[in-house]
């Protein structure tokens, strides 16, 4: 359905380059393409509006075509300032999706668009770091009522939303996208760890072989940022405070170290734990002399900058997306991006392909809610593995690969505690 509301974007004039941006990610998105083709038969969200906050860049947005196609208005705001990309909204605008977003905002403006988003009054919503849910809960309860559920799209977000239903504040379900296995397996594992050093290296154009990169958390976006560190041929430092995921680190090859050793041998940091101060000043005073450090977190608080701004006597740009600052003893340490997420605030994300089997959990998810509100509670809710499996599947005939299946004779063996 196309939307009647006006849009508030920064330049309708750059809707050919979003446009074929959009077209290439589509092309590469067979999962999401099989869904749109459903979609376009049921109707699923007919007469409804949804209310969309993720990176908005080309995958993204053709998400929003997908989730158009199914019969709702949408309305679509950026998750972060410097992700958004202007010509990709503009591109949104003309094929009558409302955008309410603009690249780098000042935080008061990035703030009144998301607020924006949710004054369209959803019935359901898709979110990533739980901003518009917060809003919701927080400062804007008079839109509640309406809202039947939605989909949580990364770590951050599910931390958020946990501690909402903990304590009993949660007014609608929301569905756990990111603990789904065709999420962390994939997106957060081979996504992460390709468009992180994507970010970094297109930003640096720096050589990563033989240097020490510190990987700050070893879950699943950890884990892939490592391993992509091994392949360029870094010397691959872990820090943890989870024991298991440090000797799984160990087990992978990985030396682990705690932070304030590991800040000493640095070259590249790149922190993924989605907590606050995994890199304070009592680290940067003992970093090498051009360390450079980057975040893969959801919001710009793993390192923090304030204290790094005491200890430093200037700040300067000095290539786009880099920052120098110079501490008091000459030494000089890069922030990549002011701290936001490196692979989209300095690059254009996870490959398309990767990000077709998200959004396709996107999609279904938000159908699932819809489908199920009423009976699932104001809860936060695993993907249902049934969804989870329908997407590897598709993926599996898009690239032509076949599996097995059990025979029944298998089936009854594995059911039986009696066979033998």
């Amino acid at each position: 359905m196309k939307t009647t509301l006006t849009s508030i974007i920064r330049d309708p004039s750059l809707a050919p380059e979003g446009k074929l941006k959009i077209d290439w990610a589509s092309a590469h998105m067979p999962v999401l393409n099989k869904i749109r083709e459903q979609f376009e038969k049921d109707q699923p969200f007919k007469g409804l509006r949804v209310a969309i906050s993720l990176h908005l860049e080309a995958k993204t947005a053709y998400l929003a075509k997908v989730v158009q196609a199914g019969g709702a208005e949408v309305a679509i705001t950026g998750s972060n300032p410097l992700s958004t990309q202007d010509d990709v909204c503009a591109a949104l605008v003309e094929d009558g999706i409302a955008v309410f977003a603009k690249y780098n905002p000042d935080p008061q403006e990035y703030k009144d668009l998301l607020v924006k988003t949710l004054e369209t009054k959803p019935d359901l919503i898709i979110d990533d770091g739980g901003d518009l849910v917060t809003i919701l809960h927080a400062e804007r309860q008079d839109l509640l009522a309406g809202v039947r559920g939605g989909a949580e799209e990364t770590t951050t977000g599910i931390l958020r939303l946990k501690a909402m239903e903990k304590d009993g504040s949660l007014k609608f379900p929301m569905v756990a996208v990111n603990d789904a296995y065709c999420k962390y397996l994939f997106d957060n594992r081979y996504g992460t760890g390709q468009s992180v050093w994507d970010g970094i290296n297109r930003t640096t154009n720096l050589v990563v072989a033989g240097k020490t990169v510190v990987v700050n958390g070893y879950g699943w976006c950890g884990k892939g940022v490592a391993m992509r560190a091994k392949g360029l041929g870094a010397n691959v430092v872990v820090t943890e405070i989870d024991a298991i995921r440090a000797v799984e680190a160990y087990m992978d090859g990985f030396t682990v170290l705690p932070m304030a050793e590991a800040a000493k041998v640095g070259d590249f940091f790149v922190t993924v734990t989605g907590n606050k101060d995994v890199i304070r000043g009592e680290h940067i005073a003992n970093m090498k002399d051009g360390a450079i450090l980057s975040n893969a977190g959801h919001f710009d608080v793993e390192v923090n900058l304030v204290e790094l701004s005491a200890l430093a006597v200037s700040k300067r740009v000095v290539r786009r997306n880099i920052e120098e600052y110079t501490l008091k003893d000459g030494r000089k340490i890069y922030v990549l991006a002011e701290g936001r997420l490196v692979n989209l605030a300095a690059g254009d994300g996870h490959p398309a392909e990767i990000m077709d089997m998200t959004f396709a959990l996107q999609a279904l998810s938000l159908r699932y809610v819809n489908e199920n509100y009423q009976s699932i509670g104001n809860r936060v809710v695993n993907v249902p593995y049934a969804l989870d499996e329908q997407v590897a599947r598709t993926k599996l005939q898009a690239l032509g690969i076949g599996i097995d299946t059990l025979s029944a004779e298998q089936k009854a063996y594995l059911d039986s505690w009696a066979a033998h």
